[in-house]
């Protein structure tokens, strides 16, 4: 009795698998602040790119010393996410390539906190 209650249990918890239309937003997570990026990132035909690489220095305290580079890659949906973001930091501007095609947008997280970005690579 007591072995089918465990593993009615461990039925009930388990975790559905995941579903493949709909893939895991890739989110790095820098905890330096409050403020988050998010990210589209599209072929010149507007069809979403896979493994796109969306890179940032993080310029933030006193005069701007303190230093982070942050990079994420994007999913099947050109989807990523970058959390944590310092509300006070010099002017983010962010790098987005994949075999030789490039953007950048650019964030003041002064003025805009939560930057949501639709980046066409050319």
């Amino acid at each position: 009795m007591l072995m089918s209650s465990l593993v009615l249990a461990s039925l009930f918890f388990a975790q559905q698998p995941a579903d493949p239309s709909k893939p895991e937003l890739p989110v790095l997570k820098a905890g330096l602040g409050d403020c988050s990026a998010d990210f589209i990132v599209k072929d010149g035909d507007g069809m979403p790119v896979y493994g796109a690489t969306v890179h940032v220095r993080v310029r933030y305290g006193t005069f701007g010393i303190k230093r982070s580079d942050l990079e994420v890659g994007t999913n099947s949906k050109g989807e990523a996410r970058i959390e944590g973001l310092p509300f006070k930091a010099k002017p983010l501007v962010y790098d987005v390539q994949k075999a030789g095609k490039k953007a950048t947008a650019e964030q003041n997280v002064d003025l805009m906190c939560h930057g949501k970005y639709e980046i066409t690579l050319k």
